[in-house]
């Protein structure tokens, strides 16, 4: 049962993600600043979950938990690097949204391919470096001949908790890492809502409000979605509510991404049915 539940889970994961880059790539009407983020970020998505769901895949088909030093440390190089890039990536979301609303005369000429660049790339950069440094001191600490992970996947914490040297310097990290991968962040997009709501408060018009605040209101969903589950592990001492943390922000945030953006998106709904009128012609 878990394990069909799990494999479903993959599935929609896959298939949904796949859909919107698929769509983004072939849709010129879609060739901008918010959807090439939203490539992105389904991207990023995909590779999430693939570094721990088909593992987990794998657990619950073999009730084989065995796994070695070299492919954890795999494992948890590319869950940092892929979980720090999306916060980069939804913060720079929130700053193209930010233009959309505040300044959307100027919102092409601001958002041009080349800000979009420079705003994703080092996203995607800076994050590699901390999951490098990350997974380097990981690779000092020393456990017994066998040891059990507390979770379902190779994460820090858990290593944390079954070492038997120092993992001072580590801990530290983690805290620096939570502040400057989740809360600065998460202030940031926080300070572009604030900027937008100011805005959009000063449109006479209901249903021009009501249009500002749809069109973030996916992107807010998510933002809550994504950075509370993994602030509140990385404060919280309890094993159980650490699993039960870690399920809904390596599954829920995926599933829900592609559903979030393409139900709630008027654009990504025309795309589909736009593809579906010229297969049938």
């Amino acid at each position: 049962m878990i394990l069909a539940a799990v494999l479903l889970i993959y599935l929609i994961i896959l298939s949904g993600n796949l859909l919107i880059i698929t769509l983004i790539c072939l849709e010129p009407q879609l060739h901008t600043s918010m959807y090439f983020f939203l490539c992105n970020l389904s991207m990023l998505d995909l590779l999430y979950v693939s570094t721990t769901l088909p593992k987990l895949i794998y657990i619950c088909h073999t009730g084989d938990h065995v796994m070695s030093h070299p492919t954890c440390l795999a494992q948890l190089y590319l869950f940092v690097w892929f979980g720090n890039t999306e916060a980069y990536l939804l913060t720079a979301m929130a700053i193209d949204r930010y233009v959309a609303v505040c300044f959307p005369l100027h919102y092409f000429l601001i958002m041009s391919k080349q800000v979009c660049v420079l705003l994703a790339f080092p996203a995607w950069f800076i994050a590699a470096v901390n999951a490098s440094i990350m997974t380097s001191l990981s690779y000092n600490l020393k456990f017994f001949a066998v040891i059990q992970v507390r979770n379902f996947f190779c994460d820090v914490k858990a290593l944390i908790i079954a070492a038997i040297n120092d993992t001072k310097p580590l801990r530290t990290l983690i805290f620096v890492n939570t502040v400057t991968m989740g809360l600065i962040p998460a202030c940031l997009i926080f300070a572009s809502y604030v900027c937008i709501i100011y805005t959009v408060l000063k449109i006479k018009s209901s249903v021009g409000r009501w249009k500002m605040f749809s069109s973030c209101s996916s992107h807010i969903t998510i933002v809550v979605l994504y950075f509370g589950p993994p602030i509140s592990l990385y404060m919280t001492h309890s094993a159980e509510q650490d699993i039960g943390l870690t399920v809904i922000f390596v599954t829920l945030v995926p599933m829900l991404n592609p559903l979030v953006y393409s139900l709630r998106n008027k654009d990504i709904t025309q795309a589909i049915r736009r593809i579906i009128h010229r297969k049938k012609t």
